[in-house]
């Protein structure tokens, strides 16, 4: 690649993408018509809860109905509006295991909480905000299935420009630019809640974020590791801060200040 289309990429733009996937997730594909492949694996998939009520069953509900094996690792970070109810409620029907902690801990220390219990060969994050669809895991685990990578990212951005405000989006590509030129990674959404990878590419990696840039950490350290990290397009339907987003703009910074301390921390 020239060093122009290089540059481009670093800044994290779409349509340089080298891997592209279509998730069926809002195609109006009858999940029965939707193509899954076979794998011989177990998915664990952690989903970090704070005071989700309105969405939280349906979000369980789609994923229960994702067609792999799988375990779901639900971690409430101590919600308080009648989430725990449901989360009862659902444990009477099985298939799934809650941890209920005793006082908020951020959203990375409730990933963190659900990866020391993990048992499945491969691990992804989902939020209960209904912004991504769960249809699309299948899709995100074809490549590492296939054993082309240990890694995949699902990105908001291969398709174009995501529904965002102006701060959200450019915040994005400041924080996605920053990861690539410091990491020498080819990201264009490292900070998406669909993280899928191998359990065993963790090994030996210690993270500290309790908060939102957990992700960012997370990132970042599977690079350091030398992870090959492959993205593929992923369904993004965004809320607003009235429908409970809890993602606010000094978030961003605290990524960039992650991003900055971790590459020059000994």
């Amino acid at each position: 690649m020239c060093w122009c289309g290089y540059f481009i990429r670093v800044l994290g733009c779409p349509w340089l993408s080298v891997f592209v996937r279509v998730c069926p997730g809002s195609a109006g594909v009858p999940p029965a018509q939707r193509p899954v492949g076979n794998f011989d694996m177990m998915l664990s998939v952690i989903i970090p809860v704070y005071n989700e009520v309105s969405t939280l069953g349906t979000v369980l509900g789609a994923v229960r109905r994702v067609p792999v094996e799988k375990e779901i690792i639900v971690v409430d970070g101590y919600s308080t509006d009648g989430t725990r109810d449901i989360l009862l409620r659902e444990e009477e029907r099985g298939g799934l295991r809650v941890i209920y902690q005793t006082a908020r801990n951020g959203r990375g220390g409730a990933l963190r909480a659900g990866l020391a219990v993990a048992r499945g060969d491969v691990v992804v994050f989902q939020d209960a905000d209904l912004e991504l669809d769960p249809a699309c895991l299948p899709q995100l685990l074809e490549p590492i299935a296939r054993g082309e990578t240990e890694v995949v990212f699902g990105s908001r951005f291969l398709r174009g420009r995501p529904r965002m405000t102006f701060p959200q989006y450019w915040g994005n590509r400041a924080v996605n630019m920053t990861m690539n030129l410091l990491w020498g990674t080819r990201l264009t959404d490292v900070e998406t809640c669909y993280q899928m990878f191998r359990r065993r590419a963790i090994d030996g990696i210690a993270f500290d974020r309790n908060d939102m840039s957990f992700t960012i950490e997370l990132a970042l350290k599977l690079a350091r590791a030398g992870r090959r990290i492959i993205e593929a397009p992923i369904d993004y339907a965004p809320r607003g801060r009235g429908e409970g987003k809890k993602l606010y703009w000094f978030d961003g910074i605290v990524s960039l200040w992650v991003l900055i301390k971790y590459k020059f921390r000994k």
